[in-house]
C-alpha cells in the first residue's frame, strides 16, 4: 500500500505546515510511554485473559509493542518524503501477539478489539495534541483513517503469527494421533496396554471409549482430500490405505454421519471390539478390502464387516478352502464340468432346503424330475456320506465358498 492512500499528496495533512507536523510527532513521542501504558492499563481490565509475556529486562512484550507502533506511526507521519509506504512496525511483538492466541486455542476476535480499542485511544490523545497546536480538523480525520489502515497492517502480522500457530498445533496433534492409532492398532503390547491408551488419548483430548472399531479406506484418487468424518473419529491419511478408528461405532447417528462422510471412499469397517482389542477389528477390515480388490467383494462403498460375516468367514482362508473342497467333492471330479456344475448346485440347494425335490427345483428354477434325477446321481457318487452330519457341513461350506467366490450359480 502506498503513501498517496495512507495519506494523499494533497491532503489537508500534507498541507499542514512543517513546524507544526515536527511540534506534533514531538509531542507525540514525548506522550508515547505514557499512552501506551494507560492503552496497555485500558486493555487488562477489558480483556484479563490476555496473558502477560515478558521480555528480558522483565517489561511486558505487549507494553513494548504497543510504544513501539505508536513511535513507528508518528516517525512517519512526520517524514517529510511522501512516497514512502503505510508504516511498518518489526513484526516479532504482533506475530508473537497472534501466536500466543493460537497456542492458547483462543480467536483473533477479542485480539483485534484490542488493537481497535488502542487505536481510538490513541486517536483521543492525538486529538488533544492537534487541538493544543490549531491542526485544522480535516487533517485530523485523515490521521485516523491512516491509523485505521496502519492497524489492518498490524492485524495482517498476527493473523500470520495465528496461522503458524494453528499449522503447528495441527501437525502436533495429527503426530500424536498417529502415535496413538498406533499403539492401539498394534497387534503386540508391552503388558497392558489400556494406561498407554489412556496417556496418549489425553494429550489430544480424546475420550477413550469402551468400544470402536477399525477401518481401511481406499483414495478414489490420489490426492484426495481426507473425509470429514468428524468429532471423535481418528483417522490417519499418511499410509497408502488411509486407516480410522470409529468410537462407539453403533452409537445413535453415527453410522448414517459416517456414510455421509465416506460418500465417494471405497474400503471397509471391522466389527466393534473393546478398545484395547483394535487390532482385531483392523484385521477383519484389511480382508474385507483385500477381498473387494479381488472383486470378491462389492466396491464403490464402505462396507461394514458385520454385513459380509459368510464371505469374510468362508473367502478369508482360502488354502483350508480349497483343500477341503477338492477332499469334498472328489466324487464330482469325473463328472464333465458343466454336469458337475450342475450337481454342486443341485447339492447345495438340497443341502440349504433340507426338502424334496419341488422345493429345490422352486430354487433353481428346473422341473422337479429334473431335481430328482440329479439326487439320485449324487447318491451314486457320493454314498451314505451325504446323510451324515458332519460331512453334509462340510459339503454346505465349500459350495457356500463356491459360490460366493462365483464359481456356482443359485439357478440350474
Amino acid at each position: 500500500m502506498t503513501a498517496s492512500r495512507t495519506l494523499p499528496a494533497r491532503s489537508a495533512w500534507h498541507a499542514v505546515p512543517r513546524h507544526q507536523v515536527r511540534r506534533f510527532a514531538e509531542i507525540a513521542l514525548a506522550e508515547a510511554p505514557a499512552l501506551a501504558e494507560e492503552i496497555m492499563g485500558e486493555i487488562r481490565r477489558e480483556y484479563p485473559h490476555l496473558p502477560v509475556v515478558l521480555d528480558d529486562s522483565g517489561e511486558p512484550m505487549a507494553l513494548i509493542g504497543i510504544r513501539r507502533a505508536i513511535e513507528v506511526f508518528v516517525r512517519h507521519l512526520a517524514h517529510g518524503d511522501h512516497s514512502v509506504g503505510r508504516p511498518t512496525v518489526p513484526p516479532g511483538v504482533f506475530q508473537d501477539f497472534g501466536r500466543g492466541e493460537g497456542l492458547n486455542g483462543r480467536s483473533l476476535d477479542a485480539l483485534q478489539a484490542t488493537y481497535r480499542m488502542g487505536v481510538r485511544m490513541a486517536w483521543r490523545r492525538f486529538a488533544e495534541i492537534g487541538q493544543r497546536l490549531d491542526i485544522p480538523p480535516p487533517a485530523m480525520y485523515e490521521l485516523v483513517d491512516a491509523g485505521y489502515e496502519y492497524l489492518d497492517g498490524l492485524v495482517d502480522q498476527s493473523v500470520r503469527g495465528y496461522a503458524e500457530a494453528a499449522a503447528r498445533q495441527a501437525g502436533e496433534r495429527l503426530r500424536l494421533q498417529r502415535r496413538l492409532m498406533d499403539l492401539m492398532l498394534a497387534e503386540h503390547h508391552r503388558g497392558d496396554p489400556a494406561d498407554a491408551l489412556a496417556e496418549r488419548a489425553a494429550r489430544i483430548g480424546w475420550p477413550v471409549p469402551d468400544r470402536v472399531a477399525a477401518g481401511v479406506l481406499l483414495r478414489p484418487a490420489r490426492e484426495a482430500v481426507a473425509p470429514a468424518v468428524g468429532q471423535g473419529v481418528l483417522l490417519d491419511m499418511e499410509h497408502e490405505r488411509p486407516r480410522m478408528v470409529v468410537p462407539e461405532p453403533d452409537a445413535a447417528g453415527r453410522p448414517e454421519l459416517l456414510h455421509r462422510a465416506l460418500a465417494g471412499w471405497s474400503g471397509a469397517i471391522g466389527p466393534p471390539v473393546p478398545v484395547t482389542e483394535a487390532a482385531k477389528s483392523l484385521r477383519w477390515a484389511e480382508a474385507a478390502v483385500r477381498l473387494m480388490e479381488r472383486g470378491l467383494l462389492p466396491c464403490g462403498e464402505v462396507l461394514y464387516c458385520t454385513e459380509h460375516t459368510e464371505a469374510l468367514v468362508l473367502l478369508q482362508p482360502e488354502e483350508l478352502i480349497d483343500d477341503l473342497a477338492l477332499r469334498c467333492l472328489a466324487p464330482l471330479a469325473h463328472c464333465a464340468p458343466a454336469h458337475g456344475r450342475r450337481l454342486a448346485e443341485t447339492l447345495l440347494a438340497w443341502l440349504e432346503t433340507r426338502g424334496g425335490a419341488p422345493e429345490v427345483a422352486a430354487r433353481l428354477g428346473v422341473h422337479p424330475q429334473t431335481v430328482r434325477y440329479r439326487l439320485r446321481q449324487i447318491r451314486e457318487l457320493f454314498g451314505g456320506s451325504v446323510d451324515d452330519p458332519d460331512r453334509r457341513f462340510e459339503l454346505e461350506l465349500v459350495l457356500r465358498a463356491q459360490r460366493l467366490r462365483g464359481v456356482l450359480g443359485g439357478r440350474g
